[in-house]
C-alpha cells in the first residue's frame, strides 16, 4: 500500500523544479525497488526512474535522464523523485510504485503496488 505522493513547489512554470514525494506503507520498505511512472492525458503510461532497495543502482526513461534523479530515504519510508529544468510535455499524473524486481520498471512490467496519483502541470 502507497500513499498520495506529494509535490513541493506549487504550480511551476518551464525551467523550473519540483520534488515529489511518495511514503509507502503495509510493506517492508527496504525489500522492494521503488520507481516513478507517469501518464499524460491521452497517452500511454511511462516508465520514469527506479531506484533499487539499497539507492546504490539507478534507471531512467529517456524523457528523464539528465534532468530527474531518483533517490529513498528507507527510514522514511519514502521515495522521491527531484525533477528540474521542466517543460509543458512533463505534465502528467505521476505514479510511485514498488516491485520487488527491479527490472520490472523499465520493462512495462506489472507493479506490486501503486501510489495515488500527483498532479504535475508545467506551464510555458
Amino acid at each position: 500500500l502507497m500513499s498520495s505522493c506529494r509535490v513541493w513547489g506549487g504550480l511551476v512554470q518551464a525551467g523550473d523544479s519540483l520534488r515529489l514525494s511518495c511514503a509507502a506503507s503495509g510493506l517492508t520498505f527496504s525489500s522492494y525497488s521503488m520507481g516513478w511512472f507517469r501518464q499524460a492525458p491521452g497517452k500511454e503510461r511511462q516508465f520514469v526512474a527506479v531506484i533499487n532497495w539499497n539507492g546504490g543502482s539507478t534507471f531512467y526513461g529517456d524523457s528523464a535522464k539528465g534532468r530527474f534523479t531518483i533517490s529513498r530515504d528507507n527510514a522514511k519510508n519514502t521515495v522521491y523523485l527531484q525533477m528540474n529544468s521542466l517543460k509543458p510535455e512533463d505534465t502528467a499524473v505521476y505514479y510511485c510504485a514498488a516491485d520487488t524486481y527491479l527490472n520490472n520498471f523499465y520493462l512495462g512490467r506489472g507493479m506490486d503496488y501503486w501510489g495515488k496519483g500527483t498532479q504535475v502541470t508545467v506551464s510555458s
